[in-house]
Order: C-alpha cells, then structure tokens, then sequence
C-alpha cells in the first residue's frame, strides 16, 4: 500500500511544471523563485490531507498555487521591472526550445513581473488554455467578469510590452 506521502510526491512530481511556471510567473530572481516553488510545495502539502478528489489534483493545485504565490508576493514585497517585447505568439509549455524563443519567453516573464497578482493569475490561467468558466471557477466569480479582467490584463500586458 502506498503511503500519503509518497502519494503526494509523486503527484507533485507529475505536475512540478505547474509551480515552476507560477514561480517564475511571480518571482524574477532565481533564489526567490526557489523559495516561492518550495512555499507552494509546503501549503500543498499541508493542505493535502484535505483533498477529497471532488476536482483533478492539478485543479486543486493550481488554486493553492495562485493564492500563494500573491500572498508570498504580498509578504516579500519583491518586484523586478524589466523592459520587454512581444508576447503573442507564445504558450508557456515544457517543450524545449531555441534560444531566440527563449530569450522572447523571459522578455514576457519579465513583462508578466510588472503585472499586479491577480492580473498575473489572468494571464497564467490565459497561457495555460483555461476556458473562461474554469476560471469562473478557479477565482470565484462569473464568467462574464472573467472576460472582462482576461482582457484588461492581457491589455496591460501588450503596453508593458509595446513601451519598450
């Protein structure tokens, strides 16, 4: 019989890729995205003996993940603004890819830092392909709301970008 830890491990190694994108989404610096991937890491496990499995494990995750990251954000009151360029053409994914992409990928990391929490919780929700009522869902209000901030934020983000 598996245990509830080594359960846990290996559903947070399954979807690792999600805390490392939140982390880098929130956090510039390499030590403070270590440190934001290790508290997402914790308030999940310490809400894990709570999940009942009533939606997708990464569903679950992606909330705790969100709502620690703003809070951490909140706490360290850490920022980096950085000057960036286009973004339209990309989905975060895990794929590898070529430097050039790589270095427009970061571009837009650094663009996403200057966004205000909830506003990069949009855009997050929005490169990860989140239907408009799945988000609805995630953030606890409606739908049409949901458009309306999806919007606006990836607006913020194209003049972030377009500024440079």
């Amino acid at each position: 019989m598996i245990s509830l830890e080594q359960e846990f491990l290996e559903k947070i190694e399954k979807h690792k890729g999600i805390i490392f994108k939140i982390s880098k989404m929130y956090m510039d610096e390499k030590d403070d995205r270590d440190d934001l991937f290790q508290e997402i890491t914790y308030q999940i496990w310490k809400a894990y003996p709570n999940f009942k499995g009533h939606s997708e494990f990464s569903t679950w995750m992606y909330r705790i993940a969100l709502n620690t990251a703003i809070i951490f954000l909140k706490n360290e009151k850490k920022r980096s603004f950085i000057k960036n360029e286009d973004f339209s053409e990309y989905k975060i994914t895990q794929d590898e890819f070529d430097h050039e992409k790589e270095e427009k990928l970061n571009a837009m990391y650094g663009a996403i830092h200057q966004l205000n929490p909830i506003d990069k919780a949009f855009i997050f929700y929005y490169l990860e392909n989140f239907s408009g009522k799945e988000i609805a869902e995630q953030m606890g209000i409606s739908e049409g709301n949901v458009r309306v901030k999806m919007n606006r934020a990836k607006n913020k983000l194209k003049d972030i970008l377009n500024s440079k």
